[in-house]
């Protein structure tokens, strides 16, 4: 079920850029690219999505989207602020006017009390507004799990943007 939610909402999304007529951009980590490839899973894609970042590890989200290190030194990877940096640094180094970025403990390991498996921070940055990030904690119902509910909330967000605006 949640492959075709995700397309569905990934064709909204696309129909969203193109009525706003904005290209869009992706920052990924946890989720490796999965936001990306639902957008370019539905053909016709390209006249509206510019490109994805897949920044893994932290010398990828500093080389690829200029995050300086000590701000992942300082908070972490899987933080607001990273999450926010990540999405800024996907406008600036893109042709895109609105970009979603996500960080996250997708297990199954490497969670902590302070940062669980399926904590999630999600940025948005749109050319002409304030930027935002907000945070999930995903059930864990394993890494696929917290992966696919993580493409969703973002699909999520870069709707609910485009459709304020």
């Amino acid at each position: 079920m949640s492959g075709l939610i995700a397309e569905v909402k990934a064709i909204a999304v696309l129909e969203a850029c193109r009525r706003n007529g904005i290209l869009g951009a992706t920052a990924e980590s946890c989720t490796g690219g999965l936001v990306a490839a639902a957008l370019t899973d539905i053909a016709g894609s390209s006249d509206v999505f510019d490109r994805g970042f897949v920044t893994y590890s932290n010398e990828a989200k500093h080389e690829m989207l200029g995050i300086p290190n000590e701000l992942i030194v300082a908070h972490g990877a899987v933080s607001e602020e990273v999450a926010l940096a990540m999405a800024e640094g996907a406008l600036r180094h893109s042709r895109a006017g609105i970009a979603v970025s996500v960080t996250g403990v997708a297990g199954p390991g490497g969670g902590s009390l302070a940062k669980p498996v399926g904590l999630v921070w999600f940025g948005l940055a749109r050319k002409g507004a304030q930027p935002f990030a907000v945070r999930h904690v995903f059930n864990d119902n394993g890494r696929a799990s917290i992966r696919h509910a993580a493409v969703d909330t973002a699909l999520d967000m870069i709707l609910k943007a485009l459709s304020e605006s």
